[in-house]
């Protein structure tokens, strides 16, 4: 084990692949000769040159259109949003031409591409560049949606999307690229559609994903010191979901909170709730509980962001309710 950065994990994820297949490139918002807005592609461009790491303009539509015909011709494009607020601008792209091609073609074609950059809230970026876009491409068939929340995962996920041949979402939490953590140093790939255990316990199941992870296992601490054991888990894929991952829990602990950053209404923990309800009704002794970001865009003042944002406080508050301590 290495002990290194998420924006590291993620940089040797790419550097191996595009070292492994020739077919892989990067391409996006500063990407090549300024390294990238958060420095994920440091050191690409020197290695595999401007063919390869592609600089592009402030043009989210066009870059993701030609990701998806680079992808439609056999090569495997990275694609990196400077935020994933920005991919906004290219729903169209992603949505009806990425995610419907390979159904619509009666599967002649394949996209092998990832749409991948920084997701969520920041620290005092305003309403346009705080959001948890998640639930809106986990509303659509044809793509695959990872959340990764720590070093390890980041790398292993994102080798595995980009070996696939389907179009991946890839949301990386915008406060989580310093995060340090260990990393295996030889190959490892994480699967779609299988979840972790970030934390063992009895008493109540914590979901959580991304960046909100850190949030649960901090809720978990505090829990802990009332002799409360919750076990914290991370789907890691949004679309697929690891659903037996989350039942088995939730039969383990009969009772469950999720916490999610984003917007409540509709919700990936609305559709998590749901599938937990049909799936462990009979193991639960209380509601299931969200704790969510609050249902207003994001305010600039430091306070009030603070204020919006799902807490470990809020978590352990939640916790203990369906407890009922």
């Amino acid at each position: 084990m290495a002990e290194i950065t998420f924006r590291e994990a993620l940089n040797q994820a790419m550097a191996e692949e595009m070292e492994r297949d020739a077919d892989v490139f990067l391409m996006g918002e500063e990407v090549g000769y300024y390294q990238g807005a958060y420095k994920v592609s440091q050191g690409l461009m020197d290695r595999f040159g401007d063919q390869r790491v592609i600089d592009t303009p402030i043009a989210e539509l066009g870059f993701a259109g030609l990701g998806v015909g680079a992808a439609m011709m056999g090569l495997r494009p990275i694609i990196e949003f400077m935020t994933f607020n920005f991919a906004i601008l290219a729903l169209d792209q992603i949505i009806n031409n990425a995610a419907k091609l390979p159904y619509m073609s009666g599967g002649l074609l394949k996209i092998p591409i990832v749409f991948r950059g920084a997701g969520g809230a920041a620290h005092q970026l305003g309403a346009q560049h705080s959001q948890c876009l998640d639930p809106w491409f986990c509303n659509v068939p044809g793509l695959y949606v990872m959340a990764p929340s720590v070093p390890k995962d980041a790398k292993g996920m994102l080798k595995t999307a980009i070996r696939d041949d389907n179009p991946v979402v890839f949301i990386e939490s915008e406060v989580a690229y310093g995060y340090k953590g260990d990393v295996p140093e030889g190959e490892y790939l994480i699967p779609i559609g299988v979840g972790d255990v970030k934390r063992e316990g009895n008493d109540v199941t914590i979901i959580a994903w991304s960046k909100m992870i850190h949030v649960a296992l901090e809720a978990a601490n505090i829990l802990a010191e009332e002799g409360i054991h919750a076990e914290v888990v991370d789907p890691r894929t949004l679309r697929p979901l690891d659903e037996q991952l989350l039942i088995s829990s939730v039969e383990k602990t009969n009772r469950c909170v999720i916490v999610e950053e984003g917007w409540p209404y509709a919700g990936v923990g609305a559709e998590i709730a749901h599938r937990i309800y049909m799936g462990a009704f009979d193991a639960l002794d209380a509601p299931i509980l969200r704790v969510t970001g609050e249902d207003v865009p994001m305010p600039y003042a430091a306070n009030l962001e603070h204020a919006v944002i799902p807490s470990a406080q809020k978590v352990a508050a939640a916790a203990k309710k369906v407890l009922y301590v």
